[in-house]
Protein backbone atom coordinates (compact mmCIF):
# COMPACT_ATOMS: atom_id res chain seq x y z
CA UNK A 1 0.00 0.00 0.00
CA UNK A 2 1.26 3.45 -0.91
CA UNK A 3 0.54 6.20 1.53
CA UNK A 4 0.30 9.67 0.07
CA UNK A 5 0.73 12.61 2.36
CA UNK A 6 0.85 16.32 1.85
CA UNK A 7 2.77 18.75 3.98
CA UNK A 8 1.34 22.24 4.13
CA UNK A 9 4.06 24.84 4.61
CA UNK A 10 3.58 28.36 5.89
CA UNK A 11 1.90 30.83 3.58
CA UNK A 12 4.45 33.42 2.45
CA UNK A 13 3.03 36.84 1.52
CA UNK A 14 5.41 37.52 -1.37
CA UNK A 15 3.63 40.69 -2.48
CA UNK A 16 3.92 42.28 0.96
CA UNK A 17 7.62 41.38 1.04
CA UNK A 18 8.48 43.09 -2.26
CA UNK A 19 10.04 46.17 -0.58
CA UNK A 20 12.45 44.05 1.47
CA UNK A 21 13.10 41.61 -1.38
CA UNK A 22 13.88 44.50 -3.73
CA UNK A 23 16.47 45.90 -1.33
CA UNK A 24 17.89 42.41 -0.77
CA UNK A 25 18.21 41.85 -4.53
CA UNK A 26 19.98 45.19 -4.89
CA UNK A 27 22.39 44.24 -2.09
CA UNK A 28 23.28 40.89 -3.69
CA UNK A 29 23.70 42.49 -7.12
CA UNK A 30 26.04 45.15 -5.74
CA UNK A 31 28.22 42.60 -3.99
CA UNK A 32 28.41 40.36 -7.07
CA UNK A 33 29.16 43.19 -9.48
CA UNK A 34 31.67 44.72 -7.11
CA UNK A 35 33.53 41.40 -6.92
CA UNK A 36 33.24 40.18 -10.52
CA UNK A 37 33.12 43.35 -12.64
CA UNK A 38 35.90 45.71 -11.50
CA UNK A 39 35.30 48.01 -14.49
CA UNK A 40 31.70 48.72 -13.48
CA UNK A 41 31.04 52.51 -13.65
CA UNK A 42 31.42 54.23 -10.30
CA UNK A 43 28.05 55.97 -10.55
CA UNK A 44 26.46 52.67 -11.56
CA UNK A 45 26.44 51.47 -7.96
CA UNK A 46 24.35 54.47 -6.97
CA UNK A 47 21.95 53.75 -9.84
CA UNK A 48 21.48 50.15 -8.70
CA UNK A 49 20.80 51.37 -5.16
CA UNK A 50 18.36 53.98 -6.41
CA UNK A 51 16.47 51.59 -8.70
CA UNK A 52 16.04 48.87 -6.08
CA UNK A 53 14.88 51.46 -3.56
CA UNK A 54 12.48 53.03 -6.05
CA UNK A 55 10.91 49.60 -6.61
CA UNK A 56 10.47 49.35 -2.84
CA UNK A 57 8.80 52.77 -2.73
CA UNK A 58 6.40 51.87 -5.55
CA UNK A 59 5.53 48.59 -3.82
CA UNK A 60 4.89 50.48 -0.59
CA UNK A 61 2.71 52.99 -2.43
CA UNK A 62 0.63 50.14 -3.85
CA UNK A 63 0.31 48.64 -0.37
CA UNK A 64 -0.81 52.03 0.97
CA UNK A 65 -3.55 52.20 -1.64
CA UNK A 66 -4.63 48.61 -0.99
CA UNK A 67 -4.97 49.37 2.73
CA UNK A 68 -7.53 52.11 2.11
CA UNK A 69 -10.49 49.98 3.19
CA UNK A 70 -8.84 47.93 5.96
CA UNK A 71 -6.39 48.41 8.82
CA UNK A 72 -3.88 45.86 7.57
CA UNK A 73 -2.95 42.34 8.54
CA UNK A 74 -0.24 40.31 10.24
CA UNK A 75 1.88 37.54 8.69
CA UNK A 76 4.41 34.90 9.69
CA UNK A 77 2.49 33.84 12.82
CA UNK A 78 1.69 37.50 13.63
CA UNK A 79 5.39 38.41 13.68
CA UNK A 80 5.12 41.01 10.89
CA UNK A 81 2.38 43.64 10.59
CA UNK A 82 1.67 45.30 7.26
CA UNK A 83 -0.43 48.38 7.94
CA UNK A 84 -0.42 52.03 6.95
CA UNK A 85 1.80 52.88 9.90
CA UNK A 86 4.57 50.53 8.75
CA UNK A 87 4.09 51.47 5.08
CA UNK A 88 4.47 55.21 5.74
CA UNK A 89 7.59 54.60 7.85
CA UNK A 90 9.00 52.34 5.12
CA UNK A 91 8.48 55.00 2.44
CA UNK A 92 10.26 57.57 4.63
CA UNK A 93 13.20 55.21 5.16
CA UNK A 94 13.44 54.44 1.43
CA UNK A 95 13.52 58.16 0.61
CA UNK A 96 16.42 58.49 3.06
CA UNK A 97 18.19 55.64 1.24
CA UNK A 98 17.86 57.40 -2.14
CA UNK A 99 19.13 60.69 -0.72
CA UNK A 100 21.91 58.83 1.07
CA UNK A 101 22.95 57.02 -2.12
CA UNK A 102 23.13 60.32 -4.02
CA UNK A 103 25.29 61.84 -1.32
CA UNK A 104 27.41 58.68 -1.16
CA UNK A 105 28.10 58.84 -4.90
CA UNK A 106 29.37 62.41 -4.58
CA UNK A 107 31.44 61.49 -1.54
CA UNK A 108 33.06 58.48 -3.25
CA UNK A 109 33.89 60.48 -6.39
CA UNK A 110 35.60 63.03 -4.19
CA UNK A 111 37.48 60.26 -2.33
CA UNK A 112 38.35 58.54 -5.65
CA UNK A 113 36.81 55.25 -4.50
CA UNK A 114 34.21 52.86 -5.91
CA UNK A 115 32.64 51.61 -2.68
CA UNK A 116 30.10 48.99 -3.81
CA UNK A 117 30.26 47.57 -0.29
CA UNK A 118 29.12 50.92 1.13
CA UNK A 119 26.01 50.93 -1.03
CA UNK A 120 25.39 47.30 -0.05
CA UNK A 121 25.65 48.23 3.63
CA UNK A 122 23.29 51.14 3.01
CA UNK A 123 20.68 48.76 1.59
CA UNK A 124 21.32 46.18 4.31
CA UNK A 125 20.75 48.76 7.03
CA UNK A 126 17.53 49.79 5.25
CA UNK A 127 16.37 46.14 5.29
CA UNK A 128 16.89 46.09 9.06
CA UNK A 129 14.97 49.37 9.37
CA UNK A 130 12.04 48.02 7.31
CA UNK A 131 11.91 44.91 9.50
CA UNK A 132 11.83 47.13 12.60
CA UNK A 133 8.91 49.30 11.47
CA UNK A 134 6.82 46.24 10.53
CA UNK A 135 7.78 44.03 13.48
CA UNK A 136 4.86 42.86 15.60
CA UNK A 137 7.13 40.58 17.62
CA UNK A 138 9.89 41.74 19.94
CA UNK A 139 12.41 39.10 18.85
CA UNK A 140 11.87 40.01 15.19
CA UNK A 141 12.21 43.66 16.17
CA UNK A 142 15.53 42.87 17.85
CA UNK A 143 16.78 41.09 14.71
CA UNK A 144 15.88 44.11 12.59
CA UNK A 145 17.55 46.39 15.12
CA UNK A 146 20.78 44.40 14.94
CA UNK A 147 20.77 44.27 11.12
CA UNK A 148 20.40 48.06 11.08
CA UNK A 149 22.96 48.64 13.84
CA UNK A 150 25.70 46.34 12.56
CA UNK A 151 25.51 47.94 9.11
CA UNK A 152 25.71 51.43 10.62
CA UNK A 153 28.73 50.47 12.76
CA UNK A 154 30.62 49.49 9.61
CA UNK A 155 29.46 52.53 7.66
CA UNK A 156 30.51 54.88 10.46
CA UNK A 157 34.04 53.44 10.41
CA UNK A 158 34.26 53.11 6.62
CA UNK A 159 36.75 55.94 6.05
CA UNK A 160 40.00 54.18 6.86
CA UNK A 161 42.03 57.32 6.09
CA UNK A 162 40.47 59.23 8.99
CA UNK A 163 41.24 58.17 12.54
CA UNK A 164 38.13 60.01 13.71
CA UNK A 165 35.96 57.79 11.53
CA UNK A 166 37.50 54.65 13.02
CA UNK A 167 37.01 56.04 16.50
CA UNK A 168 33.35 56.91 15.85
CA UNK A 169 32.61 53.43 14.52
CA UNK A 170 34.24 51.77 17.54
CA UNK A 171 32.48 54.05 20.01
CA UNK A 172 29.12 53.49 18.32
CA UNK A 173 29.71 49.73 18.32
CA UNK A 174 30.59 49.51 22.02
CA UNK A 175 27.81 51.76 23.28
CA UNK A 176 25.35 50.26 20.79
CA UNK A 177 26.14 46.81 22.17
CA UNK A 178 25.19 47.98 25.65
CA UNK A 179 21.91 49.45 24.41
CA UNK A 180 21.07 46.21 22.59
CA UNK A 181 21.72 44.30 25.81
CA UNK A 182 19.30 46.58 27.69
CA UNK A 183 16.68 46.08 24.99
CA UNK A 184 17.06 42.29 24.96
CA UNK A 185 16.92 42.11 28.74
CA UNK A 186 13.73 44.17 28.64
CA UNK A 187 12.25 41.73 26.12
CA UNK A 188 13.10 38.83 28.45
CA UNK A 189 11.44 40.52 31.43
CA UNK A 190 8.30 41.39 29.46
CA UNK A 191 8.11 37.81 28.23
CA UNK A 192 8.47 36.58 31.80
CA UNK A 193 5.67 38.88 32.90
CA UNK A 194 3.18 38.42 30.06
CA UNK A 195 4.17 35.07 28.56
CA UNK A 196 4.46 36.52 25.06
CA UNK A 197 6.83 38.50 22.86
CA UNK A 198 4.16 39.39 20.29
CA UNK A 199 3.38 43.08 20.64
CA UNK A 200 -0.33 42.73 19.89
CA UNK A 201 -0.64 39.70 22.19
CA UNK A 202 1.08 41.59 25.00
CA UNK A 203 -1.64 44.21 24.60
CA UNK A 204 -4.28 41.48 24.84
CA UNK A 205 -2.72 40.10 28.03
CA UNK A 206 -2.53 43.51 29.70
CA UNK A 207 -6.10 44.35 28.71
CA UNK A 208 -7.30 41.20 30.47
CA UNK A 209 -8.53 39.40 27.35
CA UNK A 210 -5.93 36.68 27.94
CA UNK A 211 -5.61 35.40 31.48
CA UNK A 212 -2.09 34.82 32.72
CA UNK A 213 -0.24 35.17 36.00
CA UNK A 214 2.20 38.05 35.65
CA UNK A 215 4.60 40.06 37.77
CA UNK A 216 3.89 43.78 37.75
CA UNK A 217 7.36 44.71 38.98
CA UNK A 218 8.98 42.56 36.30
CA UNK A 219 6.84 44.21 33.65
CA UNK A 220 7.73 47.74 34.79
CA UNK A 221 11.46 46.97 34.79
CA UNK A 222 11.09 45.41 31.33
CA UNK A 223 9.36 48.55 30.00
CA UNK A 224 12.17 50.64 31.46
CA UNK A 225 14.80 48.48 29.77
CA UNK A 226 13.05 48.80 26.40
CA UNK A 227 12.93 52.58 26.78
CA UNK A 228 16.66 52.65 27.54
CA UNK A 229 17.50 50.49 24.51
CA UNK A 230 15.38 52.44 22.05
CA UNK A 231 16.17 55.75 23.75
CA UNK A 232 19.80 55.19 22.78
CA UNK A 233 18.87 54.61 19.14
CA UNK A 234 16.78 57.79 18.92
CA UNK A 235 19.41 59.87 20.79
CA UNK A 236 17.10 60.74 23.67
CA UNK A 237 18.82 62.36 26.65
CA UNK A 238 20.47 61.10 28.81
CA UNK A 239 21.31 58.32 26.31
CA UNK A 240 22.58 60.79 23.70
CA UNK A 241 26.27 61.12 24.62
CA UNK A 242 27.46 59.05 21.64
CA UNK A 243 25.66 61.15 19.06
CA UNK A 244 27.93 64.22 18.59
CA UNK A 245 31.17 62.21 18.39
CA UNK A 246 29.76 59.58 16.02
CA UNK A 247 28.01 62.13 13.77
CA UNK A 248 31.18 64.22 13.57
CA UNK A 249 33.52 61.30 12.85
CA UNK A 250 31.41 59.31 10.40
CA UNK A 251 31.42 60.17 6.67
CA UNK A 252 28.84 62.88 6.06
CA UNK A 253 26.47 60.71 3.91
CA UNK A 254 26.52 58.07 6.65
CA UNK A 255 25.78 60.69 9.30
CA UNK A 256 22.82 61.95 7.28
CA UNK A 257 21.41 58.45 6.80
CA UNK A 258 22.02 57.51 10.43
CA UNK A 259 20.31 60.68 11.66
CA UNK A 260 17.24 60.11 9.48
CA UNK A 261 16.51 56.45 8.68
CA UNK A 262 17.89 55.22 12.00
CA UNK A 263 15.63 57.56 13.94
CA UNK A 264 12.56 56.74 11.84
CA UNK A 265 13.01 52.99 12.43
CA UNK A 266 13.63 53.32 16.17
CA UNK A 267 10.77 55.76 16.74
CA UNK A 268 8.36 53.65 14.67
CA UNK A 269 9.24 50.60 16.77
CA UNK A 270 8.85 52.60 19.99
CA UNK A 271 5.47 53.99 18.95
CA UNK A 272 4.13 50.54 18.02
CA UNK A 273 5.29 49.03 21.31
CA UNK A 274 3.79 51.81 23.43
CA UNK A 275 0.56 52.31 21.45
CA UNK A 276 -0.25 48.65 20.73
CA UNK A 277 1.54 46.47 23.26
CA UNK A 278 1.58 48.76 26.29
CA UNK A 279 -1.57 50.77 25.68
CA UNK A 280 -3.08 49.49 28.93
CA UNK A 281 -0.03 50.66 30.90
CA UNK A 282 -0.05 54.21 29.60
CA UNK A 283 -0.04 55.59 33.15
CA UNK A 284 3.30 53.84 33.71
CA UNK A 285 5.22 54.83 30.56
CA UNK A 286 3.71 58.23 29.79
CA UNK A 287 5.40 60.08 32.73
CA UNK A 288 8.75 58.58 31.73
CA UNK A 289 8.36 59.71 28.12
CA UNK A 290 7.24 63.13 29.40
CA UNK A 291 10.48 63.50 31.38
CA UNK A 292 12.62 62.20 28.50
CA UNK A 293 10.99 64.69 26.10
CA UNK A 294 11.70 67.71 28.31
CA UNK A 295 15.27 66.62 29.05
CA UNK A 296 15.96 65.89 25.37
CA UNK A 297 14.61 69.12 23.86
CA UNK A 298 16.56 71.28 26.32
CA UNK A 299 19.76 69.22 26.17
CA UNK A 300 19.85 69.33 22.38
CA UNK A 301 18.88 72.99 22.04
CA UNK A 302 21.21 74.36 24.72
CA UNK A 303 24.31 72.33 23.84
CA UNK A 304 23.90 73.02 20.11
CA UNK A 305 24.28 76.75 20.70
CA UNK A 306 27.83 76.47 22.09
CA UNK A 307 29.26 74.33 19.26
CA UNK A 308 31.61 75.59 16.54
CA UNK A 309 31.74 72.42 14.43
CA UNK A 310 28.70 72.37 12.16
CA UNK A 311 28.32 68.58 12.19
CA UNK A 312 28.28 68.65 15.99
CA UNK A 313 25.74 71.49 15.83
CA UNK A 314 23.48 69.39 13.65
CA UNK A 315 24.06 66.39 15.92
CA UNK A 316 22.76 68.29 18.95
CA UNK A 317 20.02 69.71 16.76
CA UNK A 318 18.97 66.14 15.91
CA UNK A 319 18.82 65.40 19.66
CA UNK A 320 16.49 68.37 20.08
CA UNK A 321 14.34 67.11 17.19
CA UNK A 322 14.14 63.72 18.92
CA UNK A 323 12.75 65.54 21.93
CA UNK A 324 10.02 67.14 19.81
CA UNK A 325 9.09 63.73 18.41
CA UNK A 326 8.91 62.42 21.98
CA UNK A 327 6.42 65.22 22.67
CA UNK A 328 4.15 63.64 20.07
CA UNK A 329 4.80 60.14 21.42
CA UNK A 330 3.83 61.30 24.91
CA UNK A 331 0.63 62.83 23.55
CA UNK A 332 -0.20 59.52 21.86
CA UNK A 333 -0.90 58.10 25.32
CA UNK A 334 -3.93 60.39 25.70
CA UNK A 335 -7.25 59.08 24.45
CA UNK A 336 -8.39 60.96 21.35
CA UNK A 337 -5.00 62.53 20.68
CA UNK A 338 -3.40 62.41 17.24
CA UNK A 339 0.07 62.01 18.75
CA UNK A 340 0.94 59.07 16.51
CA UNK A 341 0.03 61.02 13.36
CA UNK A 342 1.95 64.15 14.41
CA UNK A 343 5.00 62.08 15.36
CA UNK A 344 5.04 60.39 11.95
CA UNK A 345 4.52 63.77 10.29
CA UNK A 346 7.53 65.15 12.20
CA UNK A 347 9.69 62.15 11.27
CA UNK A 348 8.92 62.50 7.56
CA UNK A 349 9.67 66.24 7.54
CA UNK A 350 12.75 65.83 9.73
CA UNK A 351 14.15 63.25 7.29
CA UNK A 352 13.99 65.74 4.43
CA UNK A 353 15.46 68.59 6.48
CA UNK A 354 18.39 66.61 7.87
CA UNK A 355 19.26 65.13 4.48
CA UNK A 356 19.28 68.52 2.81
CA UNK A 357 21.30 70.10 5.62
CA UNK A 358 23.99 67.44 5.59
CA UNK A 359 24.13 67.59 1.79
CA UNK A 360 25.17 71.24 2.08
CA UNK A 361 27.71 70.33 4.76
CA UNK A 362 29.10 67.71 2.36
CA UNK A 363 29.39 70.33 -0.38
CA UNK A 364 31.52 72.53 1.89
CA UNK A 365 33.55 69.83 3.63
CA UNK A 366 36.41 69.71 1.12
CA UNK A 367 38.18 66.76 -0.44
CA UNK A 368 38.80 64.94 2.84
CA UNK A 369 35.32 65.21 4.39
CA UNK A 370 37.07 66.52 7.48
CA UNK A 371 35.97 69.13 9.97
CA UNK A 372 33.41 71.68 8.82
CA UNK A 373 33.43 74.64 11.17
CA UNK A 374 31.16 77.63 11.41
CA UNK A 375 33.94 79.76 9.94
CA UNK A 376 33.64 77.79 6.68
CA UNK A 377 30.15 79.24 6.23
CA UNK A 378 31.21 82.86 6.63
CA UNK A 379 30.26 84.89 3.56
CA UNK A 380 28.81 81.87 1.78
CA UNK A 381 26.18 84.16 0.25
CA UNK A 382 28.94 85.97 -1.64
CA UNK A 383 30.70 82.79 -2.78
CA UNK A 384 27.68 80.59 -3.61
CA UNK A 385 24.43 82.57 -3.06
CA UNK A 386 22.18 79.71 -4.21
CA UNK A 387 23.78 77.36 -1.69
CA UNK A 388 23.42 79.95 1.09
CA UNK A 389 19.77 80.52 0.19
CA UNK A 390 19.01 76.79 0.23
CA UNK A 391 20.70 76.31 3.61
CA UNK A 392 18.85 79.33 5.00
CA UNK A 393 15.51 77.81 4.00
CA UNK A 394 16.42 74.49 5.65
CA UNK A 395 17.73 76.20 8.79
CA UNK A 396 14.62 78.36 9.10
CA UNK A 397 12.50 75.24 8.67
CA UNK A 398 14.36 73.53 11.51
CA UNK A 399 13.83 76.63 13.62
CA UNK A 400 10.08 76.40 12.96
CA UNK A 401 9.63 79.58 10.91
CA UNK A 402 6.09 79.81 9.41
CA UNK A 403 5.47 78.77 5.81
CA UNK A 404 8.07 76.01 6.10
CA UNK A 405 7.61 72.30 6.74
CA UNK A 406 9.44 72.64 10.07
CA UNK A 407 6.78 75.00 11.38
CA UNK A 408 4.08 72.52 10.39
CA UNK A 409 5.78 69.66 12.23
CA UNK A 410 6.55 71.63 15.40
CA UNK A 411 3.09 73.20 15.55
CA UNK A 412 1.43 69.80 15.09
CA UNK A 413 3.28 68.03 17.93
CA UNK A 414 2.85 70.97 20.32
CA UNK A 415 -0.86 71.18 19.44
CA UNK A 416 -1.27 67.45 20.12
CA UNK A 417 0.50 67.92 23.46
CA UNK A 418 -1.91 70.71 24.44
CA UNK A 419 -4.87 68.54 23.42
CA UNK A 420 -3.43 65.79 25.65
CA UNK A 421 -3.40 68.26 28.58
CA UNK A 422 0.41 68.19 28.80
CA UNK A 423 0.67 71.96 29.12
CA UNK A 424 4.05 72.03 30.86
CA UNK A 425 5.54 69.83 28.15
CA UNK A 426 4.05 72.01 25.39
CA UNK A 427 5.44 75.19 26.97
CA UNK A 428 8.84 73.53 27.45
CA UNK A 429 8.90 72.56 23.78
CA UNK A 430 8.13 76.13 22.73
CA UNK A 431 10.88 77.54 24.96
CA UNK A 432 13.36 74.98 23.59
CA UNK A 433 12.35 75.94 20.05
CA UNK A 434 13.19 79.58 20.80
CA UNK A 435 16.58 78.58 22.22
CA UNK A 436 17.29 76.38 19.20
CA UNK A 437 16.33 79.19 16.82
CA UNK A 438 19.43 81.09 17.97
CA UNK A 439 21.62 78.30 16.58
CA UNK A 440 20.02 78.41 13.14
CA UNK A 441 20.05 82.23 13.01
CA UNK A 442 23.70 82.17 14.05
CA UNK A 443 24.61 80.14 10.98
CA UNK A 444 22.39 82.26 8.72
CA UNK A 445 23.98 85.50 9.98
CA UNK A 446 27.43 84.03 9.37
CA UNK A 447 26.51 83.19 5.77
CA UNK A 448 24.87 86.49 4.86
CA UNK A 449 26.46 89.23 6.97
CA UNK A 450 30.07 88.18 7.50
CA UNK A 451 32.98 88.31 5.12
CA UNK A 452 34.31 85.03 3.69
CA UNK A 453 37.63 83.78 5.06
CA UNK A 454 38.46 82.08 1.77
CA UNK A 455 37.74 82.86 -1.85
CA UNK A 456 38.39 79.33 -3.09
CA UNK A 457 35.84 77.88 -5.49
CA UNK A 458 33.12 75.64 -4.05
CA UNK A 459 32.43 72.72 -6.36
CA UNK A 460 29.08 71.04 -5.79
CA UNK A 461 28.49 67.59 -7.23
CA UNK A 462 25.29 67.26 -9.34
CA UNK A 463 24.07 64.43 -7.09
CA UNK A 464 24.32 66.72 -4.07
CA UNK A 465 22.47 69.44 -5.99
CA UNK A 466 19.59 67.01 -6.55
CA UNK A 467 19.35 66.28 -2.81
CA UNK A 468 19.43 69.98 -1.92
CA UNK A 469 16.84 71.00 -4.53
CA UNK A 470 14.42 68.21 -3.60
CA UNK A 471 14.80 68.95 0.11
CA UNK A 472 14.17 72.68 -0.29
CA UNK A 473 11.25 72.08 -2.66
CA UNK A 474 9.62 69.58 -0.24
CA UNK A 475 10.19 71.97 2.67
CA UNK A 476 8.41 74.84 0.93
CA UNK A 477 5.61 72.74 -0.59
CA UNK A 478 4.67 71.19 2.75
CA UNK A 479 5.04 74.60 4.39
CA UNK A 480 2.55 76.21 2.01
CA UNK A 481 0.26 73.16 1.78
CA UNK A 482 0.55 71.44 5.19
CA UNK A 483 -2.51 69.25 4.76
CA UNK A 484 -0.77 67.26 2.01
CA UNK A 485 1.31 65.37 4.56
CA UNK A 486 -0.87 65.83 7.64
CA UNK A 487 -3.77 64.12 5.90
CA UNK A 488 -1.60 61.14 4.98
CA UNK A 489 -0.24 60.75 8.50
CA UNK A 490 -3.74 60.93 9.98
CA UNK A 491 -4.62 57.90 7.86
CA UNK A 492 -1.94 55.80 9.56
CA UNK A 493 -3.36 52.98 11.64
CA UNK A 494 -2.15 49.77 13.18
CA UNK A 495 -3.09 46.27 12.04
CA UNK A 496 -5.86 44.79 14.21
CA UNK A 497 -4.88 42.49 17.03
Amino acid sequence: MVFAATLDGPSIPWVELIPILSLLAGTCFLLLVGSLVPTWPRRGYAWVTGISTTVAIVANAVQWNNLYYNKGDTFFADAIAIDRFSVLASITICLAVIFGALMMSAYLVRMNADGPELYALLLTSAIGALVMVAANELIVLFLGLEILSLSLYLLAASNRDREQSQESGLKYFILGGFSSAFFLYGVALIFGSTGSTKISEIGEVLSGNISIVNSDAMLLVGIGMLLVGLGFKVSAAPFHVWTPDVYEGAPTPVTAFMASAGKVAAFAALIRILSVGLEQRVDDWRPVVWALAILTVFTGSILAVVQTNVKRMLAYSSISHAGFILVGVEAAGHVGSDGVATSMNYLAIYTVLVMGSFAIVLALSGNTDGETNLSDFKGLAKRRPALALAFTVLLFAQAGVPLTAGFVSKFAVIKSSVEANSYVLAISAMVAAVIGAYLYLRIAVSMWLEEPESDSEISVDPAVVVVIVLSVAATLIVGFFPELLLHATRLTRFAPR
